[in-house]
This record gives C-alpha cells, structure tokens and sequence, in this order.
C-alpha cells in the first residue's frame, strides 16, 4: 500500500501536461478552455488528495 502515498502526485503530472496541451493549442489559435479547466481541475484534486492522506495519516497514528 505505499504506492498509494504518491497517487496524488500523479495530479501533478496530469496538470502539466494538460497546461502544456492549452498552451499549444492557443498558440495554434484553438480554443483552449477546456484544457485549462482539466489543468485547474488536476491541481485541485491533488490538493484535496494531498489534505486528506495527510489527515488520515495522522489519525492513524
């Protein structure tokens, strides 16, 4: 079960490369919304991930 300690960096991960996918596509003059909204989304949930693991953690102990 350690894998599960680094899941939510996989947010992380997720993040850049949807950044990467809007700041392409705007260069190519697409709309990039969506993109950003799934970059935005990302973060969030490694955030949210990120606070609960750790409340967990510590309530286990």
């Amino acid at each position: 079960m350690k894998i599960l300690q680094y899941v939510h960096y996989v947010y992380l991960v997720m993040a850049v490369l949807f950044a990467y996918d809007g700041i392409v596509r705007l260069q190519n003059g697409e709309n990039a919304l969506l993109s950003f909204l799934f970059a935005a989304g990302a973060v969030f949930m490694f955030f949210f991930r990120r606070h609960f693991s750790n409340k967990i953690k510590s309530n286990s102990k």
